[in-house]
């Protein structure tokens, strides 16, 4: 069984309302990390393509695209899975995020599974030569802070 990264934290928003902003907002609450760039020129503007089967693309501001991942599942308000390869990746080479939403009373737990590290070589450029413990625990902590930003956005962005 491959490792995985699992982050949480509490939204305060419904279940629909967090998979709304997750995938719909991205670009509002994505918070790039220089470790983890999803391509050589940055992040871009991140966009999922709403779904199973959907995209997770990244736009470039010269107009490049990429593909970072496919939906697996779209649940709104209860899953969403997709695959997650940076540029770097070779083809076929991916791994695998899974998104859940659970209702907490008037706010909602969004967990992120991370998966598939341990299947990508520790010399690969994604890596950056740490050994797996030390990537999930850096990995981890871009997991916090990008749930962080959604958990603060998802407010503001609610009342929209």
């Amino acid at each position: 069984m491959s490792s995985a990264v699992i982050v949480s934290v509490r939204v305060k928003a419904s279940p629909a309302r967090a998979f709304d902003v997750f995938t719909q907002e991205i670009a509002l609450w994505w918070r790039p990390n220089p470790l983890f760039q999803l391509t050589p020129w940055g992040d871009g503007v991140l966009r999922f393509e709403s779904g199973e089967g959907g995209r997770l693309l990244a736009a470039l501001a010269d107009g490049r695209e990429f593909e970072v991942g496919r939906v697996g599942a779209w649940i709104r308000g209860e899953r969403l899975a997709f695959s997650w390869g940076p540029v770097t990746f070779s083809q076929g080479q991916t791994t695998q995020v899974s998104v859940g939403f659970e209702a907490m009373g008037e706010e909602t737990r969004v967990t992120v599974e991370h998966r598939g590290w341990s299947e990508i070589s520790p010399d690969h450029a994604s890596r950056h030569g740490f050994p797996l413990g030390q990537f999930q625990l850096r990995l981890g902590e871009h997991w916090r802070a990008l749930l962080d930003s959604l958990a603060e956005a998802a407010p503001r962005l609610s009342s929209n």
